[in-house]
């Protein structure tokens, strides 16, 4: 008996120890994180450059305080979240998946009347996107 309560202590502390020594992904490897934060930004972007358009603020803080959560419950720290946010690169990469989505519709996200179009169309479909804006 002994030696049965010592063999499963050793394998669940190599389990545990294994577990804790592998890493998490980056925050933009984490497609529930990062695929929402993509809508947050293009909601922004939107809203930004559309005047017949507006962003529903407060559904846009509701929203990004429930992706911090998640991540949290994923195990994020405070501060890696806030490293992912904050980036530089990752606003430029961001920036480049946005463009690239706005492509894929057809539309050129250089041009405001497409990002209106793109807006329209997204309010419309009730998508992630359109549920952060509201035509004026």
């Amino acid at each position: 008996m002994r030696m049965t309560n010592l063999a499963a202590t050793v394998v669940v502390t190599t389990v545990l120890l294994a577990t804790s020594a592998t890493p998490k992904p980056h925050l933009r490897e984490v497609a529930e994180i990062d695929d929402n934060m993509l809508w947050v930004a293009l909601a922004v972007e939107i809203s930004d450059e559309c005047d017949e358009i507006r962003p529903r603020t407060l559904k846009g803080l509701a929203f990004l305080n429930s992706l911090r959560s998640r991540a949290k419950a994923l195990g994020y720290s405070r501060d890696e979240i806030k490293a992912y946010v904050d980036s530089s690169a990752e606003k430029d990469r961001m920036r480049g998946r946005g463009e690239a989505y706005v492509k894929s519709k057809g539309l050129d996200p250089a041009q405001s009347d497409d990002l209106c179009s793109l807006g329209h169309a997204e309010i419309a479909a009730r998508s992630q996107i359109g549920v952060l804006l509201k035509a004026k």
